[in-house]
């Protein structure tokens, strides 16, 4: 049996950010991407995918690259002079190999047409922003189904799992009798 192939997603953040928000530039930036890292979060897990969420910097004055993991999603930070678009095409290239072998899926979140057909030749596979938000809002309405099927909550309580005589002295014990 083969192995299988791992799954890895990177989101060029403030791009899926302004397709997702066009009004972004009138809200709180940082709401809004504690927000999108958040749905990517669930997203994540709920499609055993890892994710690489990037946004820019190359405008601050962030003199270092800054990473932070949080569980399925690691958060990159950008330093000042680098693009999103340059760091996503250099991680592209650093996964080269595993892409050829079969090893790994890469597919890139972005809307930038140019971005696009690079990733396309660095191996990866391109995902319009659009077309992620669409996939995450499915999964999420995929996630709340599974959730309302499943039994209530008042059968996943600790006692309803012991035996009935148990369950009775319990029940005794609790009215005082």
């Amino acid at each position: 049996m083969t192995p299988r192939k791992r799954r890895l997603l990177v989101v060029d953040g403030y791009n899926v950010l302004n397709a997702w928000r066009p009004s972004l530039r009138s809200e709180n930036l940082s709401d809004a991407r504690e927000e999108l890292t958040q749905r990517l979060m669930n997203y994540a897990g709920y499609t055993a995918q890892q994710v690489v969420l990037v946004f820019d910097a190359w405008m601050s004055d962030r003199m270092q690259r800054t990473t932070e993991v949080l569980g399925p999603v690691t958060v990159v930070y950008t330093r000042k002079n680098e693009t999103a678009d340059h760091y996503i095409e250099r991680l592209c290239d650093s996964y080269a190999r595993e892409m050829e072998y079969g090893r790994l899926e890469i597919r890139v979140a972005t809307s930038d047409n140019v971005e696009q057909t690079v990733i396309l030749g660095r191996g990866a596979t391109r995902l319009p922003s659009r077309e992620l938000l669409r996939e995450m809002a499915q999964a999420h309405a995929a996630q709340r189904d599974q959730i309302s099927r499943l039994p209530a909550a008042k059968s996943n309580m600790l006692i309803s799992r012991l035996p009935k005589p148990q369950r009775d002295a319990l029940e005794k014990m609790r009215r005082g009798e």
